[in-house]
């Protein structure tokens, strides 16, 4: 996350005498692919020298390759249901106005966070678990490296969640799911406004998946009962012709399970095969300002029951997070 030419004795040493400091001075890593950029910013990174204010999002979407800190491997990867427990450190002004790993710039005062191998950007909800305080952060740094630390909050995630002073907090990183490259601090305030107020994490799932799709368009389907195999009417979506069959809108309700969202296309077509025994199964492509994710969803389905049976299927198969939203069934009128 940091990048420096200090020893794992001095990153050890700044892990015992500074409370918010955690790993900060790991080594760079020169394998590392994305945007030309070494896994680790902080000290010695590119600063931000621009007048108003630190620009908020922007950078590159990012997996990466595995790579070594003090000893130990680190492989990020799509990580779909990501909910662990464990300990949170924060960060703040060694490192405010340095470029974060995938190429944004660090801003302390933002709800930002870094994390090891979850894909950057994304959204988490981190729930402290020794007073109850949530927050939602953008993760868009690698880090922490040190101990049983999970993740590394910003300055002002840790005093929102109230444990600055002390450093260190137990806490629950949940994934949301990929955040946009064009994203702003007044869409983050908007995200936790509504968690405050006690949305669902659907909910809260949905407005992030609003900022990431622009245009979504149907790339690939598992032929089942052809009146399933068409695309939900969802707002954005453009009409499409798959396999040879135009895609026409009706007036039937309907229902879609939302598995999840991925960066990576292969990563979601992994998904699509795990899933599309079981059911009418499609990635939808999303394009737009942000760059390309992929949605996997089953459906669409005419009855709740059958929503509520892929569902069901989605969660034993690893995808946690995956929801039933409600959308309009399709027409299939085949090609002459």
């Amino acid at each position: 996350m940091r990048k420096s030419s200090s020893s794992v004795v001095i990153a050890s040493l700044c892990a015992v005498f500074l409370a918010g400091c955690s790993s900060h001075n790991p080594p760079p890593h020169r394998g590392w692919k994305g945007a030309g950029l070494d896994p680790f910013a902080g000290k010695g990174s590119p600063y931000y020298r621009g007048r108003g204010p630190i620009p908020f999002g922007g950078g590159k979407y990012q997996v990466g390759n595995a790579y070594q800190v003090a000893g130990r491997t680190w492989t990020p990867h799509e990580q779909p249901g990501y909910d662990k427990t464990g300990i949170a450190s924060w960060y703040g002004e060694a490192f405010h106005k340095r470029r974060t790993s995938n190429g944004e710039w660090f801003d302390m005062n933002t709800l930002t966070a870094a994390h090891a191998t979850l894909p950057l950007p994304s959204y988490a909800l981190v729930t402290n678990l020794d007073n109850g305080r949530k927050v939602i952060v953008r993760i868009n740094d690698r880090g922490p490296f040190v101990d049983t630390r999970i993740i590394d909050l910003s300055k002002k995630a840790a005093d929102v969640l109230g444990y600055r002073n002390k450093g260190k907090t137990h806490v629950r990183v949940k994934l949301i799911g990929p955040a946009p490259l064009e994203d702003s601090s007044q869409h983050m305030m908007a995200m936790n406004e509504a968690l405050n107020n006690g949305a669902s994490s659907s909910q809260i799932a949905s407005m992030a998946d609003d900022s990431n799709a622009q245009a979504p368009i149907q790339i690939a389907t598992r032929k089942h009962n052809p009146k399933y195999d068409v695309e939900p009417q969802d707002s954005g979506i453009q009409q499409a012709s798959v396999d040879g069959q135009d895609i026409l809108p009706s007036d039937s309700a309907g229902y879609m399970v939302r598995v999840g969202v991925f960066h990576d296309l292969e990563n979601a077509k992994d998904a699509y095969n795990r899933l599309a025994g079981f059911g009418p199964t499609q990635i939808v492509k999303a394009v737009g300002a942000n760059g390309p994710l992929y949605r996997v969803q089953i459906g669409p389905l005419d009855n709740k029951e059958d929503a509520n049976t892929a569902l069901d299927t989605a969660v034993e198969n690893g995808f946690e997070d995956a929801r039933i939203v409600e959308t309009q069934i399709q027409q299939v009128a085949f090609k002459n």
